[in-house]
């Protein structure tokens, strides 16, 4: 079970609904508006409350339903501890829900008069200390648009903290994408009720959710079914990261055999090789597609070798790293042939999985393997190999994910923000770590370098790809805010940072049993 749960938006909608029919109505509105409240002090300051609160200006921004409910129930909170609060209501106030009627009704009682009919130069007229957007919830189907895009995007120009109550307004919570082609609030923080959702950590929701609070409105374990997703935390690979016995030798981590380097593309599969030696690999070898070098001058550990000699079929201790610059030539595709016959656990990337896509008999031996490959596509390899479009496959990254792992019978990495890592049995995880820093050539390469290396030393193709993926995320991290990136980050620079960050985790499980 991921440690980090994320529910879906149906998990979300039967467990409220559950726990409703147990509980006065009402009830959850209010915990949410108070949860909101808490959040957004924290946000404000936490100062005392005394003349200075009436200086700090809150904008709240309610729509026209539930999620609207809360945000008045925020709103009558913040009143009652000295904020000036400033309502823009966008509703009808006999088509709402019975919870945000009553809701509405107590933002009243507290001295607000919620202004209808606002628009964004409203919005933008005032120095606000916080904008709070209740607009809409979790159950928007159809585009923001007209004056309320207007408004959006208003907010979206504003310099104070934003607080978005369960999903920033036109995300879509399941998939991260802008409900519709439309506008979407873009927060500095969002508080999720209830649970968790994947929006929030994949595709656009990064850019949209800022940082995400889960409030679970004390709504009981029982009610929450079983997570078939989860937001990759270390707990989720700790049963790999073991310390190494005294009693070691290079033999005792495994060979990484990288497989790639054609002419003209080597610089890849030196990055992958670097990454793997530098992440523990007891032994590497580089096997090059076009001719090989006689040794890497960085790293001389490295053993370059003509992939054309070697044998494949021989028992290799260790794994294989398919892809990195290997070309799609008729020799490439050869190669890669050869390769896919070994039993070793194994990683496919780059355009080793370009040749997959166009070769069914290439297709078959992945699929056929007693133990799954991990196989790492970003969203243009995933569309080729499902033979779809681009758009299809960020319009639902995590559908993606889970359709590669099962025609595939692999552990699927969706490259991207918020990367996916999916099962064949359905299980998703999406990684936290990471930012624009990678977004450069050879970055991809690095983190096969690094799962091939924990694929070596034994990690379950499973725990090597949410390992991989998550350190090398957090290696990128490390070295933006040291001020290393993200502009400007060599991939070659996140291999030391790797290999700080595996050592520190191996460290601190082992302090922690």
């Amino acid at each position: 079970m991921p440690f980090h749960p994320l529910h879906p938006v149906s998990d979300v909608r039967a467990i409220e609904s559950a726990a409703l029919a147990e509980l006065p109505s009402f009830t959850l509105m209010q915990r949410a508006g108070d949860a909101a409240a808490a959040a957004a002090m924290s946000l404000l300051g936490n100062e005392a409350v005394a003349a200075a609160a009436a200086e700090r200006s809150v904008l709240v921004l309610a729509g026209p339903g539930n999620n609207g409910g809360d945000a008045l129930v925020a709103a009558a909170n913040l009143a009652a501890l000295g904020i000036t609060v400033e309502v823009h209501w966008h509703g009808k106030e006999d088509a709402l829900p019975p919870d945000a009627r009553i809701a509405l009704e107590r933002a009243r009682a507290a001295g607000l008069q919620p202004r209808a009919g606002a628009n964004a130069v409203m919005v933008a007229s005032r120095r606000w200390s916080l904008v709070i957007d209740g607009l809409f919830g979790i159950g928007l189907r159809r585009a923001i648009d007209g004056p309320l895009r207007g408004i959006v995007e208003a907010v979206n120009a504003l310099a104070c903290p934003v607080l978005a109550l369960d999903v920033p307004s036109g995300l879509d919570a399941d998939t991260g994408n802008v409900v519709g082609g439309g506008a979407a609030i873009r927060a500095t923080d969002t508080i999720s009720f209830i649970a968790d959702k994947p929006g929030l950590h994949t595709g656009a929701g990064r850019d949209h959710a800022g940082r995400v609070h889960v409030a679970d409105l004390q709504i009981a374990l029982g009610y929450f079914p079983e997570p078939r997703c989860g937001l990759t935390q270390p707990s989720d690979f700790a049963s790999s990261l073991r310390p190494r016995a005294q009693q070691s030798h290079k033999g005792s981590f495994g060979d990484t055999v990288l497989v790639g380097g054609a002419a003209g593309m080597a610089g890849a599969l030196v990055l992958a090789s670097r990454a793997a030696l530098l992440c523990g690999s007891g032994r590497v070898i580089a096997a090059f597609a076009g001719p090989p070098p006689a040794y890497d001058p960085l790293h001389p550990e490295v053993m370059c070798r003509d992939g054309s000699h070697i044998d494949f079929g021989a028992a290799i201790k260790g794994a294989l790293v398919l892809g990195p610059g290997l070309g799609t030539t008729p020799s490439a595709r050869d190669l890669l042939g050869r390769a896919l016959a070994s039993e070793a656990a194994m990683l496919v990337d780059a355009d080793g999985l370009n040749l997959l896509s166009a070769h069914d008999d290439l297709t078959a031996a992945v699929v056929s393997r007693a133990t799954p490959a991990v196989l790492t596509p970003h969203p243009l390899e995933a569309a080729r190999l499902l033979k779809t479009e681009v758009g299809r496959v960020q319009a639902d990254r995590l559908a993606a994910a889970r359709t590669l792992a099962s025609r595939f019978r692999c552990i699927a990495v969706l490259k991207g923000s918020g990367t996916v890592i999916a099962d064949p049995d359905g299980e998703a995880f999406i990684n936290p770590t990471g930012n624009p820093a990678l977004a450069t050539g050879g970055s991809g390469d690095v983190l096969s370098g690094i799962t091939g290396a924990l694929l070596a030393q034994g990690w379950p193709p499973r725990d090597a790809a949410l390992g991989g993926v998550w350190i090398h995320g957090r290696a990128a991290d490390e070295l933006a805010e040291a001020g290393t990136g993200p502009v400007g980050l060599a991939a070659g620079e996140l291999i030391p940072a790797a290999r700080r960050i595996l050592n520190q985790l191996i460290h601190l499980h082992a302090a922690s049993r």
